[in-house]
């Protein structure tokens, strides 16, 4: 019995070992033991702190040092830097008059935006030295390990480039989801197959990018953007499937675009929409988005009301 006592143990020590020494390898792998992340004016904490305040609903100090178990002291003095410099702006919570609603001010979304831009360059980069077969073992294992460490919650919703099928899955999905719920006909599918189409057969991968969210290991939602000229990208194919709502993936898709058309220096974005996606619409007008123009038309066996919608950026 002493003796498999002490064959556990040494187990035990053994794997705690293969953790430790894993987890020295990935933080000076990702260059989180730098003092600021990836070259921004930000520590990693405070990094963190932007991530939540960019994906929730103004939330309030409480949550988020919940959700990263931050001390009330150290986390108040982040928020009253990010106040002092503009980053941030607070409002009373109607819910509870000693606590304040935290949104992100126009300087603070773009420092975000650049810091998420940094990211994904960088995960880019480490990701391109593998092929593809090896990068899929290697996602495949991050969320292994997120689910098991993570007490059988789902993983939260990413954004990722398509991969082999998704194109199809974008173009079934809306074909389901607009007859279903708005009795579209097949030109609307034929439409979403020719617009993905177009997109595989000519990408300027430069200038013109898909993403497809991902929650809980399954595609949940799409968004391309693409040149219309030197000077205007067009949004298309936003989609968010039911299963997945409620995670801000809309949201979540827009301000990426919209990051990535201020990288690629266009000036301006716009879309084509339509009246009844109530949903959508807010999408865009929260973005900043202003409707330009509305024409009714008759397309997909409906009678509609066409809207473009345009930001400056």
């Amino acid at each position: 019995m002493e003796a498999a006592i002490a064959q556990q143990q040494s187990n035990h020590g053994d794997e705690v070992a293969l953790v430790r020494a894993f987890n020295r390898f990935y933080t000076a792998r990702l260059g989180v033991l730098e003092q600021r992340l990836m070259d921004s004016p930000f520590s990693l904490t405070e990094a963190r702190i932007l991530y939540e305040l960019a994906h929730r609903d103004s939330p309030t100090a409480k949550e988020i040092g919940t959700e990263l178990r931050l001390d009330p002291g150290y986390l108040s003095r982040i928020i009253q830097g990010f106040a002092d410099d503009g980053l941030l702006k607070r409002s009373p919570s109607p819910a509870d008059r000693r606590q304040h609603l935290l949104t992100l001010t126009a300087k603070g979304r773009a420092a975000y935006a650049k810091l998420e831009r940094s990211s994904q360059n960088e995960v880019t980069a480490m990701l391109s030295g593998l092929p593809p077969g090896e990068r899929t073992r290697l996602t495949a294992a991050m969320s292994t390990i997120q689910g098991l460490l993570g007490a059988g919650s789902a993983p939260p919703p990413i954004l990722r480039s398509p991969r082999p099928g998704d194109i199809g899955w974008v173009v079934q999905s809306h074909g389901a989801f607009y007859a279903a719920e708005y009795g579209f006909d097949a030109s609307f599918e034929a439409l979403v197959a020719e617009i993905a189409g177009q997109f595989l057969a000519s990408q300027d991968p430069g200038r013109e990018r898909c993403w497809i969210a991902e929650y809980d290991g399954a595609q949940a939602g799409s968004l391309f953007l693409v040149r219309d000229s030197d000077d205007v990208a067009k949004l298309r194919l936003l989609l968010v499937t039911p299963q997945a709502r409620g995670h801000q993936l809309g949201r979540k898709l827009i301000e990426e675009a919209i990051g990535f058309a201020r990288h690629c220096g266009y000036r301006k974005v716009t879309l084509w929409t339509q009246s009844i996606l109530t949903a959508a619409r807010r999408i865009y007008q929260d973005a900043g988005f202003q409707r330009v123009a509305a024409e009714p038309h008759r397309s997909f066996g409906q009678d509609l009301i066409g809207e473009t919608w345009e930001l400056s950026l």
